[in-house]
């Protein structure tokens, strides 16, 4: 699945969310259920609203902080290690968790960069504040279940004039979203008023996006269109996401990089956690790592990421963020590709996904994503049950209707 972000007026946290719920509805009562559990504070708790400008309708995002007796919904100010402690010990789930702390650590880099000073000693103040917080691991949240496979964005509209921060006058963008942004595409449109704010900005940085939808025929599947509270003369103030289709494998248009680069100085607990957050970057492929005998004898690990080639400029600031590597090689490859299908089957009360190909002999081979059999019992033998199950019905509801033949790409 691809998501295309538009930002008409801008992009803020509240805006991702908005336009994401009103995209896909029938996630807003599952998302309010997460925050509602997530441990986070006692009474936090975020819902959608229908919005219309009287131009366009869409979707308004809004919090509900916790009571001042239960975390201190006043206390605004906050410490990156604090929020990164209140993130740890929430209920969230691991890959909602890693997404969510991902975009608080290029916030915090941002503001580091910014005020000359180390990272763990960074404060937040409005993105401290818990509807901040909420927006943040509600656009986490969000991502992890669109399971979109790339994202892009049209350009940005950088706004003009001040705004009010903690410690007085800003310049729009505020310093740490303009950290944020730099790279990206911007024009001017002439409007005052803040178009990005730092978490916007953030989110934004985080799904590292192409930049135009790009020449591939897709097919579009849906619009959400998400209202930020700001009110601009003549221009609505929102954000659109579409979503698409993905091309079939063989389409062009979509050329693949690979990145490279060797470590030998970064533990195999740090250097793990490191590879799952490059898996996670939008337009990464494949993420794997091979042991090497580097100079003088010592032991380390080579790294090789698969990855769209509009997103390599992005993956390599991740790799020199999260490695101690000194230096990225990358190249653009060819590809040949197997067209895959995906198909939901209900096994004894669990839905597995199964994916399904055709080879070039016409055999038809399947494979049950892993994650939706980890929660089988009986251990190895009730994994391989119920991935046996789902195979047998997967093949019950397609013996009449085979999957199309393979592509290049």
């Amino acid at each position: 699945m691809h998501y295309h972000l538009e930002p008409v007026g801008g992009i803020a946290g509240d805006m991702f969310a908005a336009a994401m719920l009103d995209g896909h509805r029938d996630w807003q009562d599952e998302l309010a259920d997460a925050i509602a559990g997530s441990g986070l504070a006692d009474g936090l708790s975020v819902r959608a609203m229908p919005h219309s400008d009287g131009l366009l309708t869409g979707h308004r995002f809004l919090v509900t902080e916790p009571v001042a007796a239960g975390h201190g919904a006043a206390h605004s100010h906050r410490h990156w290690s604090e929020i990164r402690a209140l993130l740890l010990g929430s209920r969230l789930p691991q890959p909602v968790l890693r997404r969510a702390i991902a975009i608080f650590e290029l916030l915090a880099q941002a503001e580091a960069e910014v005020h000359g000073k180390p990272v763990e000693t960074v404060s937040f103040h409005e993105v401290g504040a818990w509807d901040s917080i909420a927006d943040i691991v509600s656009a986490a949240w969000l991502i992890e279940r669109s399971r979109a496979t790339s994202w892009s964005c049209s350009s940005i509209p950088l706004g003009r004039g001040r705004i009010k921060g903690a410690h007085g006058q800003l310049p729009v963008p505020a310093p740490a979203a303009a950290a944020l942004l730099r790279g990206f595409p911007v024009f001017d449109d002439e409007l005052d008023g803040e178009r990005i704010t730092p978490t916007g900005a953030a989110i934004l940085k985080y799904l590292a996006p192409a930049f135009g939808l790009g020449r591939s025929a897709r097919v579009l599947l849906g619009q959400g269109c998400g209202f930020g509270t700001k009110v601009f003369p003549g221009l609505s103030n929102l954000l659109r996401i579409s979503r698409f289709e993905e091309p079939p494998s063989g389409a062009a248009g979509e050329p693949i990089g690979v990145c490279e680069f060797e470590v030998d100085d970064q533990t195999p607990e740090d250097l793990a956690i490191a590879l799952d957050r490059l898996r996670e970057l939008s337009g990464v492929l494949d993420v794997v790592q091979v042991p090497v005998v580097g100079k003088k004898g010592r032991l380390g690990a080579q790294v090789r990421v698969l990855a769209l080639l509009p997103r390599i400029d992005a993956l390599i600031d991740r790799c020199l963020i999260e490695t101690t590597t000194l230096g990225v090689r990358w190249y653009p490859v060819n590809r040949r590709t197997l067209q895959r299908e995906i198909s939901n089957q209900a096994v004894s009360g669990a839905e597995v996904r199964v994916k399904r190909v055709r080879r070039p002999d016409a055999r038809v081979t399947r494979k049950a994503e892993m994650d939706d059999l980890a929660g089988a019992t009986g251990g190895h033998a009730g994994r391989d049950r119920l991935r046996q199950a789902a195979h047998a019905l997967d093949q019950e509801t397609t013996d009449d209707h085979p999957p199309k033949s393979d592509s290049e790409q």
